[in-house]
């Protein structure tokens, strides 16, 4: 028993990291946001998007372990360079105001559980997830990281502290409800953005050739391709997990604030910290402290996958030394993305931007360059040249393209209610 358990906890890593820094405090918002305008009508997203989310995070971890090379170096090497630039920029700038948004909601969140002032719990909270970074080797980090991914279960404790019309939980969960006002799809669009996300794509197939190069016997399996079913199918099992922890957190937080926050009226939510201050005086102090303890840890996972995904961007963009086992001075380059994308979210903290207007255009931006990063990774995954005889296969082709589509619509759809 405990061999196979150690078994199973040895293929969760990219996949379930990734997962857990999709429920990121700006995530959080949206879900929690959803809940307490919507009630349990928008349940049936988080479903959903389940397998479209697997579908697409599952093509990006196969691109990066059969190539070795992340996605920014695989665009590049088979799209104009413009085309690099373009998402590249974009990526970046929404990770950092997305950074921002997440220690913010993290130092609110800390003030609210001790008090004192939240401004400096930003700066510490920036500096550590940097030093982090910097300082740990990559095998070690992620084992940090794998223990953070605990913290999320404090919203599953959450919905059983409370009381839940399960019978009306289970019908929203499986028949969707479709209201076409500006604020039920912006909602809804919000759920779908926040879920399937382009760092993502970047740090789970950046993830996959750090645990190659970890590896000295391990090799790219476009050239190595012994045990290649064993590596596929240990992407498959995290990938699976991770998604499947994600949406299941995601689930709670709309189950748990639908029905304290929506039942007691209380329907604009605009950031996870007024999500768990408002649930105090309705659910008691331990749901509050669940809520917002839950907002700390999940930060301190989001925040390192958003600088590194932009840092592996910028430096497979131009071929800068990169990953997390190296060394400050052997990949200077790197690291000093990863500080410029963590320093400038704290900075952004300081300034008199909105912070709740820059995610939203953040998640604007999100929404809009996953349409074209998605259409690119299936073209890779489906490409012989790229992928060689481990192209995807017809059925998690039909799922990435459905993916794909479904957020083409999405994006669609936020215009349309513009």
């Amino acid at each position: 028993m405990k061999s196979t358990m150690r078994n199973w906890a040895r293929q969760l890593g990219p996949g379930l990291i990734t997962g857990a820094a999709d429920d990121d405090p700006s995530g959080i918002a949206t879900y929690s946001q959803a809940g307490a305008q919507f009630g349990f009508l928008t349940l049936w997203t988080v479903v959903f998007t389940y397998p479209l989310m697997v579908g697409i995070q599952m093509v990006s971890a196969r691109i990066g372990r059969v190539t070795g090379h992340g996605l920014a170096s695989n665009i590049g090497r088979n799209f104009p360079r413009p085309v690099l630039y373009g998402i590249v920029a974009l990526l970046v700038f929404a990770n950092t105001i997305n950074i921002a948004a997440d220690i913010a909601a993290m130092g609110d969140a800390l003030h609210l559980v001790v008090g004192g002032p939240s401004h400096v719990y930003v700066v510490v909270f920036g500096i550590a997830s940097l030093l982090l970074q910097v300082f740990l080797t990559y095998q070690r980090y992620v084992r940090y990281l794998k223990w953070l991914t605990l913290a999320l279960l404090s919203y599953v404790l959450l919905v059983l502290t409370i009381h839940i019309p399960w019978r009306e939980v289970a019908a929203h969960s499986v028949m969707p409800h479709f209201a076409f006002t500006a604020e039920y799809l912006t909602v809804v669009v919000a759920v779908f953005g926040t879920t399937i996300s382009p760092y993502l794509f970047f740090w789970q197939a950046s993830q996959e050739v750090e645990d190659l190069d970890a590896d000295p016997a391990a090799g790219a399996l476009a050239h190595a391709p012994e045990g290649a079913e064993e590596h596929l199918q240990r992407i498959k099992i995290d990938t699976y997990l991770g998604m499947g922890f994600s949406n299941l957190v995601a689930f709670c937080i709309i189950v748990g604030t639908a029905s304290t926050l929506h039942v007691a009226g209380i329907t604009d939510i605009q950031t996870s910290a007024q999500a768990a201050e408002a649930l105090r005086p309705l659910a008691g102090q331990f749901a509050f402290l669940l809520f917002a303890l839950g907002i700390i840890g999940t930060g301190l996972i989001a925040v390192p996958v958003l600088a590194g995904s932009a840092a592996y961007a910028v430096a497979e963009t131009f071929e800068w030394r990169r990953g997390l086992d190296l060394k400050l001075l052997e990949a200077r380059e790197f690291y000093a993305i990863i500080a410029l994308a963590t320093l400038g979210g704290v900075a952004l903290d300081f300034s008199p931007i909105d912070p709740i207007k820059a995610l939203f255009w953040s998640a604007v931006v999100n929404g809009v360059i996953a349409v074209p990063i998605m259409v690119v990774m299936m073209l890779l995954a489906d490409d012989p040249k790229v992928m060689g005889r481990f192209t995807v296969k017809r059925r998690l082709k039909a799922l990435g393209w459905l993916a794909t589509g479904t957020m083409a619509a999405a994006v669609a759809a936020m215009f349309a209610t513009w």
